[in-house]
This record gives C-alpha cells, structure tokens and sequence, in this order.
C-alpha cells in the first residue's frame, strides 16, 4: 500500500510539473509573440487574455466631420491589427481607416507584404473628408505579417506627409465625357458584344448561382460589369466583379498591376451559394489598354475556377 501511495504521489508530481513546463512554455511563446510583433511593428504591442496579440494606430492625423459634428478619433477612426498563434506562425486580421487618395498605395503595400484584403468599404456617411476602411488578413511568419502591417501604415503615412489634407482626385488627366469610343478593338479583347448608349461602351458577363436555394444569374445581379467613356486614346472604365472567394486576390492583383484602382470590396447578399463577393473600380488611361486589364483579371478568375 505505501508503494501504492508513493507511486500515486510520484505521478501526481510529474503530472504537475508537466502542466507547469506547459503552462511557462506558452507564456514564453506568448512574449516572443510580443517581442516579434513589437520588433517588426515597431508598435505597441497589447495582449489579450486569450493569448491574442494587437497594434494599433488612431488617425488622430486629419481631423473628420461626420452629418455636421466633429468625430474625435475614439468614435471610430482607429486603426488596429489583431494576431493569433496558429501553426506555422499567425493568423492576422485588422482593419485600417483610410482616406480616398490612401486606398491604393495602403492596399499596394498590403499586397505585396503577404496581406489579403479582405474588404473596403465606408463605415460613415456625410462625413468629410469621406473615410474608407482597408480590412485585412492573413496567415504566416509572425514578423513578416507585422512588419507587412506597418507597410500599410507607413505608405499611408507617406501620402499624408506629402499632403497633409486628403486629395479629392486620382490625379493626371480627365477623359472627356462627350467623346466617342470604338467598340470593335475592345469587343475583340473581351470576347464580347457591347451595349451602347450615351457615348458610354458597356460590356457584361453573366453567372449563375443560388440564393436562399433558388437559382439566379445575371438578370438578378450575377455579373461582372465594365464600362468605358472619353475617348479611344484617353478613357474612364468603371465597373463591378463578382467573384467567388479564391478569386478576390487574384482578381485584386491583376487589376492593381494593371493601374485600375479598386473604390469598394464587399458582399451584395446573404444567402448565396457559392458565397459572391464583389469588387468596383476605376480605371484610366487609353481604352484599349483597360480593356486589355479587365480581360487579364477575369483570366485569372478563369484560371482559379
């Protein structure tokens, strides 16, 4: 019986002391995950309770109105970056305010720092200067992610330095509205026949898909949509994807190699099977170069299906 006791005792002990290497081992993963954030962020780092590591920054930078009243930056303009242990590193989602001339360089510097972007969108209306919101995400190296995030935030904060006060404009040339546009030389590039009306060269591709287990497609709102005005030599094309999932990246990086500028990322429904996400932008520069970027990333949509 005391054999018995002492055995009992003795594994009780191992046991114990297991969980407690267990215990210190995660608390020491934990502060590593601090230390690298930190040192890749150069931002302070906050722990949560469960073991979640967060950044933050508050656009205190550019003073927001919002239906007549001053927004004080704890009402919503903060920007933030959330890190959770997964094998292999971390999982990272955040959310980064940002103005209307910020959008491409933040979402350039996310893409090509292993991020997703994951959504673009408004939170507000009647606010001035209109503020955006760049949500992103990814999985991998601890540092590399963090340091991917900082990316953002400093390409952002170069636009700023530049110019303190949010731009209203793209920049460079203005198509002219009342021109008049070729179909031919686009139709051949995207496969298709045109609509025309008003100057304005429009060209659609229909899906098909479910909705609250019915089937739909382009006549209830399944479509990629591109449309062209100005002129052959200099027009605008904006337009709409519909994309499925594993096809948001790629048709994001397509467009963005290609100097089309993406204004909204976001879902149209609930309910949908696949689940579609859609994407809008805006594009200028000779016709038949733009037609040659939206052919490029439904290519990729193809290639990804």
């Amino acid at each position: 019986m005391k054999q018995l006791r002492r055995t009992l005792f003795v594994g009780g002990l191992a046991l114990s002391l297991s969980a407690m290497s267990a215990a210190l081992h995660a608390q020491d993963n934990l502060g590593n995950l601090e230390a690298l954030i930190f040192e890749a962020s150069h931002s302070e780092v906050t722990m949560t309770d469960d073991g979640v590591a967060r950044i933050g920054w508050t656009r205190a930078d550019v003073p927001v109105m919002v239906d007549g009243m001053r927004l004080d930056p704890p009402a919503g303009l903060g920007s933030w970056a959330a890190f959770k242990p997964v094998d292999g590193g971390v999982m990272v989602m955040g959310d980064t305010v940002v103005f209307e001339d910020e959008i491409t360089a933040a979402m350039d510097a996310a893409l090509a720092n292993g991020l997703t972007v994951t959504a673009l969108h408004n939170h507000f209306i009647f606010d001035d200067p209109p503020v955006y919101f760049m949500h992103i995400g990814g999985h991998g190296e601890t540092a590399k992610l963090a340091a991917g995030v900082k990316a953002v935030w400093d390409a952002i904060k170069e636009v700023r330095a530049a110019s303190p006060t949010p731009q209203r404009s793209f920049g460079g040339m203005t198509p002219d509205a009342n021109g008049t546009i070729e179909a031919l030389a686009l139709s051949e590039i995207l496969g298709t026949e045109p609509s025309i009306a008003d100057g304005v060269v429009k060209y659609t591709f229909a899906r098909q898909g479910r909705m609250h287990g019915v089937e739909i497609g382009g006549s209830m709102g399944l479509t990629t949509w591109a449309a062209f005005s100005g002129t052959n030599d200099l027009a605008a094309v904006d337009g709409d994807f519909i994309m499925t999932e594993d096809e948001v990246q790629p048709v994001l990086r397509a467009l963005r190699e290609r100097d089309i500028h993406i204004v909204a990322l976001h879902n149209h429904m609930i309910g949908g099977e696949p689940m579609f996400y859609f994407l809008h932008y805006w594009g200028v520069g000779p016709a038949k170069e733009l037609a040659a970027a939206i052919a490029a990333a439904r290519n990729e949509q193809a290639e990804t299906g």
